[in-house]
């Protein structure tokens, strides 16, 4: 098939093709430059001739002209070339992001294809399961443990309420007693009351006289 139809042309690369259209462009407009330069030239040297030698600055002129169409010629491919690579690289931004999620989807259907809509169900109720033990657990070991030290709870609250009994019927008796009064009682020995220090000196002066008319 070869000899008849040609080897088959291998596929064009989307960033390599981008390269050549730039590097046209490129070439583009060096050679538009290069045309305007010599529009330039044929331009002066019209205005040098546009009077002593007519015939030269027609044909400066008609230079300038196939220029300057060559020029506008250039600009179109220019501006069909920038198009093309403007849509190429729009083109090849979409075949990436197409490339990215279909990955994507494949990694999804990888990561789905082990799960299962019951297997998900089951591992959830064993958690739940596992997290009511958990708390069960928890629950049980919080609890205070009685009877490890041989003291039995219910003979300590039934000798608990004794005490409690006793002190509300001592309450009760000293509610009903009545009163108790206290006299007042001088201290010191009965009979014998304190005297002040004044009738102790009149004591002394008493004395004191008596002395003096026994002598």
């Amino acid at each position: 098939m070869d000899l008849f139809f040609g080897k088959s042309k291998p596929k064009a690369n989307p960033k390599d093709a981008i390269v050549r259209l730039r590097d046209t462009l490129s070439m583009l407009e060096k050679r538009e430059n290069h045309l305007q330069s010599k529009i330039d030239a044929e331009l002066e040297i019209a205005k040098r001739n546009a009077t002593g030698n007519k015939r030269a600055a027609l044909m400066a002129l008609k230079r300038k002209k196939q220029y300057e169409n060559q020029i506008e010629k250039i600009s179109g491919a220019r501006l069909t070339i920038e198009t093309q690579v403007m849509a190429i690289e729009n083109a090849n931004v979409n075949l990436e992001t197409i490339k990215a999620m279909e990955k994507g989807a494949e990694a999804m259907k990888t990561i789905h294809g082990s799960m299962d809509i019951d297997k998900v169900d089951d591992t959830m109720e064993s958690i739940r399961e596992q997290m009511e033990l958990a708390d069960e657990i928890s629950n049980a070991i919080s609890l205070p443990v009685a009877g490890l030290d041989g003291i039995d709870d219910d003979e300590l609250t039934a000798e608990l309420e004794e005490l409690e009994q006793e002190a509300l019927d001592k309450q009760l008796l000293r509610a009903d007693a009545p009163p108790v009064t206290v006299p007042n009682v001088p201290l010191g020995e009965p009979g014998n009351k304190i005297r002040p220090a004044e009738d102790l000196e009149e004591d002394a002066e008493l004395e004191d006289l008596r002395a003096a008319m026994a002598l």
